[in-house]
């Protein structure tokens, strides 16, 4: 299992109730493909280096996670024919991960979220 990193630019335009099913969709993409999902980081509504679709700003998100080949190629061909998706680029992070060291990484950070208990 390899550990992929993807950069999402969604079109800054549509709204949040049309951004979230871009997401909820690789959400369900990637345990279909025996993956797992890191996280999804959402970086915010940013100026754009160069007009992509004679837009100057993009809604960038970080999408981690762990897969196989047939993941990524799934994940791309779905953000090549989504028109709200402006630009994405996949990185390689790790060429060999522990699934079960993953597991621990994302049960860490989501309890480092947690609130402490109030008194």
């Amino acid at each position: 299992m390899r550990r992929y990193e993807t950069i999402v630019i969604v079109d800054p335009d549509v709204g949040e109730e049309q951004r979230a099913p871009v997401f909820d969709r690789v959400r369900e993409l990637i345990p279909q493909q025996n993956g797992i999902l890191v996280k999804i980081d959402d970086w915010g509504t940013k100026k754009l280096a160069y007009a992509i679709k004679k837009k100057a700003r993009g809604f960038y998100s970080r999408i981690d996670y762990c897969g196989a080949g047939p993941l990524v190629d799934e994940i791309e061909r779905y953000f090549k024919i989504d028109d709200r998706v402006l630009k994405f680029m996949t990185v390689l992070r790790e060429e060999e991960v522990d699934p079960e060291r993953i597991q621990e990484e994302i049960a860490q950070a989501a309890a480092q979220e947690e609130p402490p208990p109030a008194e």
